[in-house]
């Protein structure tokens, strides 16, 4: 892998891709009905929201992280801030994008996702209401693969 690919990589934690879509898809089991074609967009949406949410992290924590964790990607210079909330908005995009070709109520869902890891990175998180915050994003990501059932054609 090059260098800014390894970049890349290690700020959307490409490692840990893998663990995303398993709440959808136990949210689509969890209706008794199992998943079908519209759980796999609700997936690749959580995918997309994942990968944003790792993106706008190291982009608010960008000063931080030049003191605490110097060799990140950011405060590294190997990607610059621009380009990080720049990959943040459109994988935020491309995952509400997803969730509208899934359905009305996975985009709802989808779109409150969003939000709340938007809301998360942005301040939320650093806050007593963190933790809770994090659960309604894990929460979530199991009713989007719910909605896509109960839903879907």
């Amino acid at each position: 892998m090059t260098g800014r690919a390894a970049a890349w990589a290690q700020l959307l934690r490409l490692s840990a891709l893998f663990t995303v879509p398993g709440d959808t898809l136990a949210g689509a089991a969890a209706t008794g009905r199992g998943p079908h074609r519209t759980t796999l967009l609700a997936a690749g949406c959580s995918l997309c929201l994942y990968e944003a949410g790792m993106a706008l992290n190291d982009w608010a924590d960008r000063e931080q992280d030049a003191v605490e964790r110097p060799e990140r990607p950011l405060p590294s210079g190997r990607i610059r801030p621009g380009a990080a909330l720049a990959a943040a908005g459109a994988l935020t995009a491309a995952g509400l994008a997803l969730a509208a070709r899934a359905g009305r109520l996975p985009l709802v869902t989808a779109t409150a996702l969003a939000a709340t890891v938007w809301a998360y990175d942005l301040g939320l998180g650093r806050t007593p209401a963190g933790p809770a915050v994090m659960a309604a994003a894990r929460f979530l990501d199991v009713t989007l693969g719910a909605t896509t059932v109960l839903t879907g054609p």
